[in-house]
């Protein structure tokens, strides 16, 4: 199942939630709000009904993106199959541009032969790729820009 983004700004952080009206507010199944619960979602009381403080849900998922961020080095991509940032095969990438000043750099996996991109500007190219070896390709879609016509 796919997870969805939750729209923590429909959580006021002064008022209390019971768990069905935390799961109606975020669009998700009471079940979901109690395995919250279970994974350290704070209670505001230890007793029934279950009540949940605005501020401790919108901290608890806060704190739980922040952990799924991953800063990718120089020369890195993050393969979506792999689930782990990793470095092209054979150390070679392409870089497609899509504008005039931003493009893709597109490169291997060299564990799963998975396509990864990493979007990146003109500017910040060579920080993006590292020691790579990077093959610029023109493709026939691409805009030019007004120096180039």
């Amino acid at each position: 199942m796919a997870n969805r983004r939750i729209d923590l700004r429909r959580i006021k952080i002064h008022q209390s939630y019971t768990v069905n009206e935390a799961a109606n507010i975020l669009s998700s199944h009471p079940n979901t709000v109690r395995k919250w619960i279970k994974k350290g979602l704070p209670l505001a009381e230890e007793r029934h009904p279950i009540l949940l403080r605005g501020r401790d849900i919108r901290d608890f998922h806060q704190d739980r993106k922040a952990k799924k961020k991953c800063r990718l080095a120089p020369g890195e991509f993050y393969c979506f199959k792999c689930q782990a940032p990793k470095r092209a095969a054979f150390d070679a990438v392409d870089y497609y541009a899509i504008s005039s000043t931003i493009g893709n750099l597109k490169g291997l996996c060299p564990d799963c032969s998975t396509i990864m991109n990493r979007r990146t500007s003109i500017k910040t190219l060579d920080a993006a790729k590292g020691d790579l070896e990077v093959t610029i390709q023109v493709s026939p879609t691409t805009p030019k820009r007004e120096d180039e016509a």
